[in-house]
């Protein structure tokens, strides 16, 4: 529910909006569009206030939201949010280019991966330490000890790293060596976990599951930033459909449409959407094309020996020539890169 404020409310009666609501027992959002002040009223029940805020002064009309989500939605929160992590920032001009191998290897693995992302301008480095992954008796991922290179390689470079939670338990042990906390595909509506990286300081990469709808991945942003953590990054790694071709289908379409109805970045993962090297560099363009404030892509010093997703992993030159792609793809949309 939104209360809009006339223009001659006083701060006076602006304050007594919010008291009254947090009174109540609800979380208020205050924002402003076009010049007029809007307080959301976000909790369960918030309708039973309609008649109070009402009769309040200043407060010109109550309507309820129109979303599902409203912490998410541009409804409380017009403005674009820009994540910052480090000197890294998700939503800016500057096109965001995370990237890495599916899974740490070792430590000459990671930190050879690390420089090259650095030397071509990618922002942050991706790795995974433990690996959800189809097959019980494919590799599971270093666990703890990727967990150490990883940080290794971020102390080499400077790279901040993005690494995989799968387990509500592993957050304080993942919180230790990450700057950026991942929710994979198929955790997209583990709810425990959800409330898990809420409940921590680090910001969070939310992948949309591999049948989710668009709503469902914002009601899974909602999960985490009601449990406390505004600092949320959307992103669309492709979806399952009736097509064997590609490992999934890239939905473009995703890119503005969650722009258009939430204030968090988005960015795109065209690695992990269709799971073939030579589609990744045109998938990214397309992704940046449609509005993505970055990419999270796969490339690997060897991908002939990488352990995990290896027909999707750029080799450094692949990544190199990607960069320079990318970056006229920005330029057109108004962006920077590297």
């Amino acid at each position: 529910m939104i209360a809009l404020l006339s223009s001659s409310c006083s701060l006076a009666d602006k304050a007594n909006v919010v008291r009254q609501i947090e009174g109540a027992g609800f979380r208020v959002v205050v924002s402003d569009l076009g010049g007029q002040c809007r307080v959301g009223v976000v909790g369960q029940g918030a309708e039973k206030l309609v008649a109070l805020l009402s009769d309040l002064p200043g407060v010109e009309d109550v309507r309820p939201m129109a979303a599902p989500y409203p912490l998410v939605s541009r409804e409380c929160h017009p403005e674009s949010t820009v994540i910052k992590i480090g000197k890294v920032r998700i939503g800016a001009d500057r096109l965001a280019v995370i990237a890495g191998p599916c899974a740490v290897e070792s430590r000459e693995q990671i930190i050879t991966a690390a420089r090259y992302v650095r030397d071509c301008g990618g922002e942050m480095l991706r790795g995974g330490a433990f690996k959800p992954r189809t097959s019980p008796y494919s590799f599971q991922g270093l666990e703890k000890e990727g967990l150490v290179l990883l940080a290794e390689a971020r102390a080499e470079t400077g790279l901040p790293v993005v690494t995989e939670i799968v387990a509500a338990e592993d957050v304080d042990l993942i919180v230790e060596y990450a700057d950026m906390l991942q929710i994979g595909a198929r955790n997209m509506q583990n709810f425990r976990l959800l409330k898990a990286v809420g409940d921590q300081p680090r910001p969070v990469l939310l992948k949309r599951g591999l049948m989710a709808t668009m709503e469902e991945l914002l009601l899974a942003a909602e999960y985490i930033v009601a449990a406390g953590n505004p600092r949320v990054v959307l992103c669309e790694r492709g979806i399952r459909s009736y097509e064997p071709a590609t490992r999934n289908t890239l939905d473009v379409a995703a890119i503005p449409w969650l722009k258009a109805r939430s204030h968090l970045p988005v960015i795109v993962d065209p690695s992990h959407a269709c799971g073939v090297r030579e589609l990744v560099q045109p998938l990214a363009m397309a992704g940046v094309a449609a509005g993505a404030d970055g990419i999270i892509v796969e490339t690997h010093p060897k991908p002939e020996e990488a352990l995990s997703d290896r027909e999707q992993a750029l080799s450094p030159g692949d990544f190199a020539a990607l960069m320079g792609q990318l970056a006229a793809v920005a330029a057109a949309m108004g962006r920077t890169c590297a």
